[in-house]
């Protein structure tokens, strides 16, 4: 069928409850995994409204000059009380993929974090945490205490095929040419305007870099806007479900390697709300020519069809839009960043390491979901209402927790 044709899912959206094994799942729920949209629920650009408006809609200049507006350094207090239910947590004996809320109390902080978690997914969508103890809890208690924290933000997702529900943002050597294996967060490129495959993505930061590794956000509904107002061409392409994305061979049995969709979408139900699945192009990676030629592979055996010089373009234009009006800030030891993927975009520069036997740059990386149910976006995926929507599922990997790059 010609891509961009509006088809059927084979499967219908639904729910899955289907409770697992709390040998390899210890809140008997796996990760859902990564799926092409329902196309019977994608709407034609003609659907799509003008403009999008609301908190989700924000300008880099109301915020660079203004961080009491997006940080929150963590208070003494505040500091104690997670050091207290993590000390409880590692007493406890849980496995770290068995944290939940109801294993790690913060009676005080909450109330905040609720309010952090709306802010999130219906407000500007980001918040930087400052002075957490990273130097002197040491790796161990600090992943205790980031996970316990993100528990309050939504349920951990897998973000690999092996099962990594802490992951870890460093360069351990891999080629970034070789295209067709290797994800970017594992190299030390730079990493273009994306979103990650959950709700909300955090990073806790380590070690920072010898140089570069800096991290810009936008506001998609803001690039939305202004693409609309100057390139509306580039804004209905990117509605249409023609773009194709490399999962890198992470895929259960019987699932193809690649998935068609689009970029820009629209929720499910009345008033539906513009949604950025992922950036493009045939990735959800961003205007990244390593993911376009990694797709070469599909497209030169007749699987997927090229890129055309309309699609190319309209990717480098929303690139190019994205970095014009982006948020730029650059994360310290200690800093925690989360976003929302919903309508927030992130990117990475190119990065150079100290030389050893000094850290490399390490950031500790979470994928959360926030399912329908509990106040989540209404997406046009058949996972919309899984607790654990979206990440990356292989098969039953079971979900574990290293503290380390591995």
């Amino acid at each position: 069928m010609a891509p961009g044709l509006i088809e059927s899912d084979p499967s219908p959206a639904q729910q899955w409850h289907k409770s697992h094994s709390k040998s390899a799942f210890p809140d008997g729920i796996k990760t859902s995994g990564q799926h092409p949209p329902v196309y019977d629920l994608l709407h034609p650009y003609s659907d799509f409204p003008e403009n999008t408006n609301g908190p989700t809609v924000w300008k880099a200049e109301d915020y660079a000059n203004h961080p009491e507006r997006w940080t929150h350094p963590f208070t003494a207090a505040e500091i104690e009380e997670l050091s207290v239910a993590t000390d409880r947590f590692l007493e406890s004996g849980i496995p770290l993929t068995g944290i939940s809320k109801h294993n790690f109390k913060l009676p005080n902080l909450a109330n905040f974090l609720d309010g952090l978690r709306f802010d999130l997914i219906d407000g500007k969508g980001f918040i930087l945490f400052k002075n957490f103890p990273v130097e002197e809890w040491g790796n161990h208690k600090c992943a205790v205490a980031y996970m316990g924290l993100g528990t309050y933000l939504g349920y951990f997702v897998s973000q690999n095929g092996r099962g990594h529900v802490l992951g870890h943002v460093k360069d351990l050597g891999d080629d970034s040419k070789q295209i067709d294996k290797v994800r970017i967060y594992r190299t030390n490129a730079r990493q273009y305007f994306h979103s990650d495959d959950s709700d909300i993505v955090g990073l806790l930061c380590i070690a920072r870099a010898l140089e570069g590794g800096e991290s810009d956000i936008v506001s998609s509904h803001h690039v939305y806007n202004v693409l609309q107002a100057e390139r509306p061409d580039v804004v209905k392409l990117l509605t249409e479900p023609i773009w194709y994305f490399d999962r890198k061979g992470e895929i259960s049995n019987g699932e193809e390697e690649y998935i068609r969709t689009s970029v820009f979408y629209l929720e499910t139900g009345e008033n539906g709300r513009v949604y950025t699945k992922c950036a493009c192009p045939q990735s959800f990676e961003g205007w990244d020519p390593y993911y376009i030629r990694s797709l070469s592979r599909f497209s030169t055996t007749g699987q997927i069809p090229p890129l055309s010089p309309a699609q190319e373009e309209a990717s480098q234009v929303l690139e190019d839009t994205c970095n014009r009006l982006s948020l730029h800030m650059v994360l310290q030891v200690g800093d925690i960043q989360f976003l929302s993927n919903q309508h927030v975009l992130h990117a990475r520069t190119e990065y150079t390491d100290h030389a050893p036997p000094a850290p490399r740059r390490h950031l500790m990386r979470l994928w959360l979901a926030t399912p329908e149910d509990e106040g989540g976006w209404k997406l046009p995926f058949k996972d919309s209402n899984e607790k654990k929507r979206g990440g990356i599922q292989v098969n039953d990997t079971r979900p574990v927790a290293p503290l380390d790059a591995e």
